[in-house]
């Protein structure tokens, strides 16, 4: 049996502008930190060297790999930073070539203490290195893998130690669509209370509702910045934000001071089908745009894909239902959450392995559902939703110019958004019975897809748009 995948695995809290190359490559250094010090190496200490490797050498700078890895080496978490200091730790890194190590106490630290390898390691292409010296002498060296969606691992991990999926474990093991279906059948429960059954296995009511309120908080207040913050974002191709604009036209001169009266000031506007289109598409962007500019998103399930899923939970609550509430948003998200673990389990969600279709692909499979158990659909027309949505993501590759999650990352989202609404109605006006396409075949073939696909168009910017439009072209 597979492993239990949590919604708080699918959906974490970070700083932008990648799970996979920002986050990953975070945590692991904050996990080296910690094998450091339950090995009582870590005072030993003096010099550190990290290797970067396949696509995290590739992309690294526009993703800000390197950067991302100071501070993890720093000590800051990811999740809980002040984002106005990131640029003040990094600076001072550079400037003084020290480095307050887990923030107890300083080491050299040079510009070349990280090194960009473009060679691929065999087992996942977001390989690193970390390597810890004492005397001129290596008394440390770990390698990890940043495998999508900020989830790491090493070579040698042992997943038993994991909680494994099964009977004796938790009340409904999941590992393919179809066996969630099954339960859902059996039981007379939507998808929303099947997934929640599960997670009060390992947390309380309270625990739950607190973290996906914190989620949707991040997710909402990331809409909010992004429709207030105008400029250009930084890494040199000098992309306009447009969600600001598009946020002014949209709004006009309703009036509101905080986010929730943001939310009564939408629900008053004028609601046209182009309006529509525009406001769900502003608020995807508005995300990415936070996200490219190294803001805290959630990973839905990755930094690259986080604006899908708040920007239809943001449709639901503007244009569908005006009396929703947390508790819609709480299903959604655990809808969400069990969709995307799927995806997980049976193929991938790192564009590294598996191209952009494994990014917002998957984040508008798990809009897509979730969207529809929302809008009254069965747990069978939710599955037909979000294969729907995933079937027409097929083959999309990932191609950032400049390695910088800019373009054409961004509109990608907007457009996985819509695609997610569209995929839902579509659903709800389908018997499943009539469906040819069940939601584990188009997830086994995504996986095929992704291993068929050139190595070129999976977040190594040597394909497609990134060699077509060239940085300097900008």
């Amino acid at each position: 049996m597979s492993q239990f995948i949590s919604v708080f695995d699918m959906l974490k809290i970070g700083v932008g502008p990648s799970s996979s190359h920002t986050l990953g490559p975070w945590r692991a250094a904050q996990q080296w930190i910690q094998k450091l010090k339950e090995t009582n190496e870590f005072l030993l200490i003096e010099e550190i060297k990290v290797d970067l490797y396949g696509s995290l050498s590739l992309t690294g700078k526009g993703h800000a790999t390197d950067l991302a890895v100071l501070l993890g080496l720093s000590g800051a978490d990811p999740e809980y930073i002040p984002i106005e200091t990131i640029d003040v730790i990094i600076s001072d890194i550079q400037t003084k070539e020290l480095l307050f190590f887990n923030n107890e106490r300083n080491i050299a630290f040079t510009n070349g203490s990280v090194t960009f390898n473009k060679e691929f390691l065999p087992f996942h292409a977001n390989g690193m290195t970390f390597r810890g010296f004492a005397n001129g002498v290596e008394i440390s060296t770990e390698t990890y893998y940043s495998i999508g969606g900020g989830f790491i691992v090493q070579e040698d991990d042992n997943l038993a130690e994991d909680i494994e999926i099964n009977k004796q474990n938790f009340p409904f093991p999941i590992n393919r669509a179809t066996e969630l279906e099954a339960y859902c059948e059996k039981e007379g429960l939507n998808i929303s209370d099947i997934v929640y059954q599960n997670e009060l296995v390992i947390n309380s009511v309270e625990e739950i509702d607190k973290e996906l309120y914190r989620i949707w908080n991040t997710m909402l207040e990331c809409m909010y910045i992004g429709c207030h913050t105008q400029g250009i974002l930084p890494g040199g191709l000098n992309v306009k934000r447009r969600a600001f604009e598009t946020h002014q036209k949209l709004i006009k001169d309703a009036q509101y001071a905080n986010q929730q009266e943001w939310i009564t000031a939408i629900r008053g506007t004028e609601v046209k089908f182009r309006e529509i289109l525009k406001w769900v598409s502003c608020l995807a962007l508005s995300v990415n745009e936070v996200n490219a500019a190294l803001g805290r998103v959630v990973t839905a399930p990755t930094n690259g894909s986080a604006g899908v899923i708040p920007a239809v939970i943001m449709y639901y609550l503007v244009i569908e239902n005006h009396d929703a509430t947390f508790e819609h948003v709480k299903k959604f998200l655990l809808v969400a959450g069990e969709i995307g673990s799927i995806f997980k389990k049976n193929a991938t969600i790192s564009a590294a392995m598996g191209g952009c279709q494994a990014e917002i692909g998957v984040s508008s499979a798990m809009a897509a559902a979730a969207l529809t158990e929302l809008l009254g659909g069965t747990p069978s027309q939710c599955l037909v939703a979000a294969e729907i949505a995933m079937e027409h993501h097929l083959g999309l590759t990932c191609d950032p110019i400049g390695g910088l999650v800019q373009v054409p990352c961004i509109e990608r989202n907007a457009m996985g958004a819509i695609k997610a609404i569209n995929a839902a109605e579509l659903a709800l006006e389908t018997n499943p019975k009539d469906s040819k396409v069940p939601l584990d075949k188009v997830v086994d073939t995504m996986w095929e897809t992704a291993k068929d696909m050139n190595r070129n168009y999976k977040e190594t910017s040597e394909g497609g748009l990134a060699v077509t439009v060239r940085l300097a072209d900008c």
